[in-house]
């Protein structure tokens, strides 16, 4: 059952997605030749109007087909034909759509929570490290850790493992003024546990708040920044070398993680917006990234059409769509043959636990 409602979030998202595409072009005035939910075989066709819906047999994506999108068409109703604002609009509705359903998903997924664990330093333990004249202060919010912002408390960690050392630059909020700890010694000691064992730590806790009703609103937010950040620091790490390819997941992936995480969680509630939460993070994910300017995603189209329309206005000749096809046409061919090595890459480590 968790494979099978993680599969669902996935082909959900994709098809918000292509809604976000069809919405557009029914606004704009653009010819959809058919509308699918899945993909594969059809299993089942209504014509209404200029549009064919359909569903079909594959539970994976699905897809918006307008008139003059990928060929020549004479319809004056075709994508080739409408404004380029109008196109803009289109080819960026599907990434909007995946945005905002991120944010909804974010707010469902913390609307039951009695309370946050906020990055706000609550009290230390006696022996810290890090509490003394010039050091950290109870009370303290964490604003900044090696200039990444803190959007929500496991940020904290998250960005000191970012970079290794103990040697931090860190920005807190006290008494309502920034106070910058630039080359912060981040000690660890060895702390007692309730249990009689000890353990390193800081040697602080972070504060916990009552979840009103504006707090889950701005912690819904805050996760969605931080998920939107996500992107770009794996894009880094990616570029730099830090990740390979390798370390790439695709669907296939995503699902198992989301099993796993399913299968973690102590009652099917928490396994349940454990899951949306994951698939909030995905749908945010999915808006940014095909808004990068790779051909074949929505960025690159988009891309293409700022330079092709600037082209036009200025030297007043029309560029051959040839040109911009075999652009796109090439970089969905790569795109394909890295979503297919990721894919057997993820099945094979499953096969192999």
């Amino acid at each position: 059952m968790n494979i099978i409602f993680a599969v669902l979030i996935f082909s959900f998202l994709i098809f918000i997605h292509e809604l976000g595409h069809f919405i557009a072009a029914k606004a704009s005035g653009v010819q959809v030749n058919e509308f699918s939910i899945f993909m594969g075989p059809a299993i089942f066709k209504k014509q209404v109007g200029e549009t064919l819906y359909s569903i079909r047999c594959i539970p994976f994506g699905g897809y918006c087909a307008m008139e003059g999108e990928s060929e020549e068409s004479d319809s004056p109703h075709s994508f080739q034909k409408a404004a380029w604002w109008k196109r803009l609009i289109i080819l960026a509705a599907g990434a909007a759509m995946n945005f905002v359903t991120g944010v909804i998903i974010m707010i469902i997924v913390f609307a039951p929570a009695k309370q946050f664990v906020m990055p706000v330093i609550d009290h230390f333990e006696e022996g810290s490290a890090l509490h003394y004249d010039g050091g950290l202060q109870p009370g303290d919010r964490f604003l900044k850790v090696d200039g990444e912002r803190i959007y929500v408390q496991s940020d904290f960690s998250t960005m000191l493992s970012l970079n290794p050392g103990d040697v931090h630059d860190l920005v807190v909020e006290r008494d309502g003024e920034k106070v910058y700890l630039d080359n912060f010694q981040m000690e660890k000691r060895e702390f007692p546990n309730p249990d009689g064992t000890k353990s390193e730590r800081f040697g602080f806790s972070f504060r916990v708040e009552e979840a009103t009703l504006t707090n889950k609103l701005s912690y819904a937010w805050n996760n969605v920044l931080n998920s939107s950040r996500i992107v770009r620091l794996s894009l880094h790490m990616l570029f730099s070398g830090q990740v390979g390819v390798s370390d790439m997941t695709g669907p296939v992936g995503i699902v198992d993680q989301m099993n796993a995480m399913a299968q973690a969680s102590p009652t099917w509630v928490d396994a349940l917006l454990n899951m949306l939460a994951f698939g909030g993070f995905i749908a945010i994910n999915l808006a940014i990234m095909n808004l990068l300017p790779i051909p074949a995603l929505d960025g690159g189209h988009i891309l293409t059409l700022l330079i092709t329309t600037a082209y036009e206005k200025i030297t007043g000749r029309t560029l051959n769509p040839k040109y911009e096809a075999y652009i796109h046409g090439f970089g969905m061919l790569l795109l394909l043959g890295l979503m297919a090595f990721i894919m057997f890459k993820d099945i094979f480590a499953i096969v192999r636990r």
